[in-house]
């Protein structure tokens, strides 16, 4: 099996062809991000299933429709790759709560997150541990302190009012991510209230899970990163665990336009660029 550092260059068709696998080990995390920008909606409709073709059919605008086709087609043609097989063998069951988990006969599971926002995406893999990861487009005529108060903890509100004024939405958003990314790690959607932990959230400082009112060991379980990010957008990764290594990986759309859709692996210093169509 390839590891994605060692293609240094070549192509894969996105057909019905076998990819190289790309290594993923069990104390590694990998995430990927990606424009979904200037990506046609029809190559990736094929790799969509009929629930989430219906799901993107509800948007009401053209944009946000190839946004979600794209972010859905990028995470199975990711999927396939991992596991070395097309994306037609892809078969998903979902969690009491509604997490999406694949269904595999004799592999270790494939864990993984998505979430984009304002046309951009990112994915998260592991082996054998949950994880959730949250994306978002920091907006500036921002009722912050108003949407703080309605949905995050005391402690959190009094720390956002502390923040200086310029630095405000940064630290909305770092809190909202945060929490984000924690119930979709943990599985809970919308059932978990975002006011029963606390996350940090000033600017410059560390990201972490600081309380769990109603579950303390949770602390334990689970480790936070603030994920590195272009300007005008914030991002949180949590991981359960602490012994594993983040390794992070970007999704660029070709410079020159390809008659079909082809995917591109090549190493570019700490982090592995993947091209596809």
């Amino acid at each position: 099996m390839l590891r994605a550092k060692e293609i240094s260059s070549g192509s894969v068709a996105l057909k019905p062809s076998r990819f190289p696998g790309l290594a993923l080990d069990a104390t590694e995390v990998h995430l990927w991000q990606a424009s979904l920008d200037g990506r046609p909606a029809d190559i990736f409709e094929s790799f969509l299933s009929a629930d989430e073709l219906d799901r993107a059919n509800r948007f009401h605008f053209a944009e946000d429709r190839t946004h979600f086709i794209v972010a859905r087609g990028l995470l199975r043609n990711l999927l396939a790759a991992y596991l070395g097989i097309n994306c037609a063998e892809l078969r998903f069951s979902y969690g009491a709560k509604g997490k999406p988990f694949l269904l595999l006969d004799g592999q270790t599971q494939i864990n993984f997150n998505l979430s984009h926002s304002h046309g951009r995406a990112a994915f998260a893999f592991s082996r054998g541990r949950e994880l959730g990861v949250d994306l978002e487009f920091v907006k500036e005529d921002f009722e912050a302190e108003l949407i703080a108060t309605r949905f995050f903890s005391r402690s959190e509100v009094l720390a956002l009012r502390l923040v200086p004024a310029e630095l405000r939405n940064q630290a909305f958003f770092n809190c909202w991510t945060r929490k984000e990314a924690y119930i979709k790690a943990r599985g809970e959607g919308l059932s978990m209230p975002l006011d029963q932990f606390d996350v940090s959230l000033k600017p410059g400082e560390p990201a972490a899970l600081l309380n769990n009112y109603r579950e303390e060991r949770e602390l334990e379980r689970w480790s936070m990163k603030a994920i590195t990010t272009p300007a005008d957008y914030v991002g949180a990764l949590v991981v359960e665990g602490h012994d594993w290594q983040l390794k992070s990986f970007s999704l660029e759309k070709p410079a020159v336009p390809k008659t079909s859709a082809n995917v591109a692996v090549r190493e570019l210093s700490q982090h592995s660029q993947l091209s596809l169509g």
